[in-house]
């Protein structure tokens, strides 16, 4: 009985609510790490729009891209859409967006022409960027037969992440922030979007390696150098394959 008095005492105590970090009210994250300062000094308003399709999973990550993308650009060239399939009713305009004429999906497929290629035969274009990690985006244009029928188009750039905390698939793979600015660069001939954007990500980095984390290597650099710690699928041995062919094609030339 005794015992059970002491049980029921304990647990009669009232919990200490939680300790609440403050945190900013732009970008969500606590005050002591919010990256909003290098945002840019006004937000940028390019003439095209870019359109994110966003996988439900992004939204859980606490270090993701897309809000710096979005407080970053004026509030009408920044459209996201959540789901794993589109269009869906609840996307009130996407079907409209996604027919009209001068929109694009930025997707490495074999039909895809390098977006410095694309015609002028349009002062602006809706950019379409699948947010996820590669096998949902993958998912999500196998699902979606509209996006199969845009215009598909790619970067080719030298370019390599600096999201230097989280591990990349290959050496060329961009965050979607990283993406949308270097678009946006090429298509409107204007290296701001490359400059101003990608700050955000420059200060999250500097906070994270400061409080423990570590630089991340791509798991094709881990791969090759024999580093990486698990075995790999047959998708990621036939994309380094097929890196590993091009850069020799590459050499050739």
């Amino acid at each position: 009985m005794e015992d059970l008095q002491v049980w029921q005492d304990l647990s009669n105590i009232p919990a200490d609510p939680p300790v609440m970090r403050e945190r900013c009210q732009k970008c969500e994250r606590p005050s002591a790490v919010c990256w909003c300062a290098a945002l840019p000094p006004e937000r940028l308003h390019p003439h095209s729009t870019i359109i994110l399709l966003q996988h439900p999973a992004e939204e859980k990550r606490c270090l993701r891209t897309a809000p710096m993308l979005q407080l970053g650009l004026a509030e009408d060239k920044c459209l996201i859409f959540k789901g794993k399939k589109f269009p869906q009713p609840r996307h009130e305009s996407l079907e409209k967006i996604l027919a009209h004429e001068n929109t694009v999906l930025l997707y490495p497929s074999k039909a895809a022409i390098d977006i410095k290629e694309l015609d002028n035969n349009y002062k602006s274009y809706n950019i379409v960027l699948i947010d996820g990690t590669w096998p949902q985006a993958k998912a999500i244009y196998a699902s979606s037969t509209i996006l199969q029928r845009i215009q598909q188009v790619k970067l080719v750039t030298s370019s390599t992440s600096n999201y230097i905390i989280r591990t990349q698939p290959t050496e060329g793979c961009l965050s979607t922030l990283e993406t949308a600015a270097e678009a946006l660069s090429q298509l409107e001939r204007n290296s701001i979007y490359r400059q101003q954007l990608i700050e955000p990500l420059h200060m999250l980095c500097k906070f994270q390696l400061e409080n423990g984390a570590v630089t991340h290597q791509s798991k094709e650099f881990l791969i090759k150098t024999k580093t990486y710690p698990k075995l790999i699928g047959k998708r990621l041995s036939k994309l380094l394959r097929q890196t590993e062919d091009y850069d020799e094609s590459q050499n050739k030339t």
